[in-house]
C-alpha cells in the first residue's frame, strides 16, 4: 500500500505539471493578459510548490530505511507538506466561491479543464490522501500560525504591486471594487481559512491511518 500510494503521489505531481503548462497556454490566448500577472496568482504559486512537495514526499516513501519514520520525512518537511496542502485547498475554495458568485451575478467565468484540475481535482486528492494517511506526517500545532506567514507576505506584496501597476489577481484585493471594511472582512475570512484548514490537517494527522486501522481490525479478529 505504501508503494502504491507513493506512485500515485508521483503521478499526481506529473498531472499537476501538465495542468500548469496547459493553464499557462490557455491564459496566453488572451491578448490583454500579462504572463507575469499569471505567475503571481496564489493558485499558480501554491500548485507549483505542491508539485515539488508531492514529488519529494513520493520519493521519500519509496526510499528504503524510511518506513520507521512516520511519513518517511522529517518534522519540518512534514510541516511544509501540511502547509502547502492547506494553500492548495484554500485556493480551490476561493476559486470555487468566485466562480459561484460570478454565476449568481449573471457573469460567466470560463473554467478550462486545466483550471478544474488545479482548483478542484488536485485539492480533492490532497484531502483524500491526507485522510487515508499513508505516509502522512504528524503535523505540529505550531504549524497553524506559521501557515499564515506566506499568505500575509503575498498579500502585502500584491497590494503594493497592484497600487503601482493597477492590477490585482482577486477582486477582494482591489480598492476600486471593495471598501476598506469589506477588504478587512475578506482578509479575515481568508486568514481564518488558512488557520482553520491547517488546524484540521494537524488534528487529522493524529488519527490512525488506513493501514493502522486495518492492522487494529485484523488484531481484533485474531483474538
Amino acid at each position: 500500500m505504501r508503494r502504491a500510494a507513493a506512485l500515485v503521489r508521483l503521478a499526481v505531481a506529473v498531472v499537476a505539471v501538465v495542468a500548469l503548462v496547459f493553464d499557462v497556454e490557455y491564459t496566453l490566448g488572451f491578448s490583454t493578459f500579462s504572463t507575469v500577472n499569471y505567475f503571481l496568482y496564489f493558485t499558480f504559486q501554491s500548485n507549483a510548490v505542491n508539485v515539488l512537495v508531492l514529488a519529494a514526499s513520493g520519493v521519500a516513501m519509496l526510499r528504503p530505511g524510511r518506513a520507521r519514520r512516520r511519513g518517511g520525512v522529517s518534522a519540518w518537511a512534514g510541516s511544509i507538506r501540511g502547509i502547502v496542502t492547506t494553500y492548495v485547498i484554500v485556493s480551490g475554495i476561493v476559486f470555487g466561491t468566485i466562480v459561484t458568485q460570478a454565476s449568481s451575478h449573471q457573469y460567466r467565468i470560463e473554467v478550462p479543464l486545466s483550471s478544474q484540475v488545479l482548483h478542484f481535482w488536485i485539492p480533492a486528492y490532497l484531502v483524500l490522501d491526507w485522510i487515508v494517511g499513508i505516509g502522512r506526517p504528524r503535523l505540529l500545532w505550531r504549524t497553524v500560525p506559521i501557515s499564515l506567514g506566506f499568505p500575509i507576505v503575498w498579500g502585502v506584496f500584491t497590494l503594493i504591486r497592484g497600487s503601482i501597476v493597477g492590477w490585482y489577481p482577486y477582486f477582494f484585493l482591489d480598492p476600486s471594487q471593495v471598501s476598506p471594511p469589506e477588504f478587512v472582512f475578506y482578509a479575515g475570512i481568508a486568514l481564518a481559512l488558512f488557520a482553520g484548514i491547517t488546524a484540521l490537517l494537524a488534528w487529522l494527522s493524529r488519527l490512525p491511518s488506513a493501514p493502522e486501522w486495518r492492522s487494529r481490525w485484523l488484531r481484533r479478529r485474531g483474538r
